[in-house]
């Protein structure tokens, strides 16, 4: 959905009737996860997908008759066994969408939701799917203010509080209520569309390798920061326009810089002066992974230095070191793609062995 929000801000700002087809709920091996967004608007344009191109074709129709209706869809989509041509999922999979007509009318909120995901402030876009509540309805929840109804007062207190709460973690599920919001009761399904900030991605060291791992950073979502002690690496013409390049201490940076469960810090600086301190300070703080590059000898030596610092056991156990998976990389490319690979894999539980040697779903619970 992030991906397609300027289009489809633009369309709502004209005026411009679409239909947005949303997945609500997977199971088993799908190729899209809940949030995922496809789109159909004027002269039957389309942008986004909800499934890889395996019911597009059927999603398209369902979009365009829900605009002509003016009346949501809830649709389920599987694998058919008896038609192998059958519309479903040929990985085995099964998808639920949400397909709804967005009109200046039917959503006022829609423009306010994509200008706050495009100026990286937070906010969940709760949206019923089911039960005794107007299917297709929307509220917008902000951490300090809410836009749209549900259906009864009840229900959007209690669906702006769940709100807040998935907001913080950046989580997009489905939650059940009563018609007035009531716990414990599920008669009323609300899919809840979480808009974090992209998290953060922060790469200490401006040599080539930063470069690469910052490119890649970027590609992946992250909001990147490059930080070096030495103004004569640290130049941002050395790195994608996207990315923030900052001339500090990397221990001092960091010190003065905010970060989560979510955040990546990758230490490429390979100089001790710098690693250490820098290294300290980064496992005794909020981070999804910590990895530093060096040798097995440089990281025996760099272990040592930390446990001389007096981090713990478990403290030193964050550590990725040396970063990446074992690709035989030797380019600054290819290293960042093994870099990129580990930190995808310990995101998504992942074990990183070839596919072709595993058995059982590909896709594995999202980790929360």
């Amino acid at each position: 959905m992030r991906e397609i929000l300027p289009t489809l801000a633009d369309w709502h700002a004209a005026g411009i009737p679409f239909g947005l087809a949303t997945v609500v709920a997977v199971s088993r091996s799908a190729p899209r996860g809940p949030g995922a967004a496809m789109a159909v608007g004027p002269d039957d344009e389309v942008v986004g997908s909800v499934s890889g191109g395996c019911v597009e074709g059927a999603v398209f129709e369902l979009a365009r008759e829900v605009v002509a209706s003016g009346e949501p869809s809830l649709q389920t989509f599987g694998y058919s066994d008896e038609d192998a041509f059958a519309v479903g999922l040929t990985c085995g999979g099964e998808i639920t969408l949400l397909v709804r007509p967005v009109t200046a009318g039917s959503d006022p909120a829609f423009g306010a939701v994509a200008g706050s995901v495009a100026a990286g402030e937070p906010v969940t876009v709760a949206t019923v799917v089911d039960g005794p509540a107007p299917r297709g309805a929307t509220l917008a929840v902000w951490p300090d203010r809410t836009a749209g109804a549900l259906g009864t007062t009840g229900l959007d207190v209690a669906v702006t509080a769940d709100a807040r709460g998935e907001l913080a973690l950046g989580a997009s599920v489905l939650r059940h209520y009563g018609p007035h919001g009531e716990r414990r009761e599920d008669a009323v399904t609300v899919f809840l569309q979480s808009f974090a900030p992209p998290p953060r991605m922060l790469v200490f060291g401006a040599i080539d390798y930063a470069a690469a791992v910052a490119r890649i950073g970027d590609f992946l979502g992250y909001r990147v920061t490059v930080c070096d002690a030495r103004p004569v690496f640290a130049t941002p013409k050395r790195f994608p326009a996207a990315v923030e390049v900052v001339v500090d201490w990397p221990h001092r940076y960091l010190s003065g810089t905010d970060t989560d469960d979510r955040t990546v810090i990758c230490v490429l600086t390979h100089d001790p002066k710098f690693d250490v301190p820098l290294l300290e300070e980064a496992l005794r703080r909020p981070a999804a992974y910590i990895g530093a590059m060096g040798s097995r000898r440089t990281h025996d030596e760099r272990r040592a230095r930390l446990a001389e610092a007096g981090l713990t056991e478990a403290e030193l156990a964050r550590l990725r070191s040396p970063l990446g998976l074992d690709l035989g990389a030797r380019t600054p490319e290819e290293v960042a793609v093994s870099v990129a690979a580990e930190i995808v894999a310990l995101r998504w539980g992942g074990s990183g062995a070839p596919l072709a040697t595993t058995t059982g779903a590909i896709h594995t619970p999202a980790v929360r």
